[in-house]
């Protein structure tokens, strides 16, 4: 199943990456940051990788 928080991320990032809603940004800042400190080296890796895309 894999982890739920870093799945919720990547889905919030992508939906951020089309929109310039302050919200819809927040949200995925927000995702990516639960999800980073809840994930494992490899996870985290991926997920500055959004962020930096993001």
């Amino acid at each position: 199943m894999g982890n739920r928080l870093f799945q919720e991320a990547r889905k919030y990032v992508e939906i951020a990456k089309n929109s310039s809603d302050e919200e819809t940004v927040s949200r995925a800042k927000n995702a990516l940051s639960s999800a980073f400190a809840n994930s494992t080296a490899a996870e985290q890796a991926q997920l500055s990788e959004m962020q930096r895309g993001a």
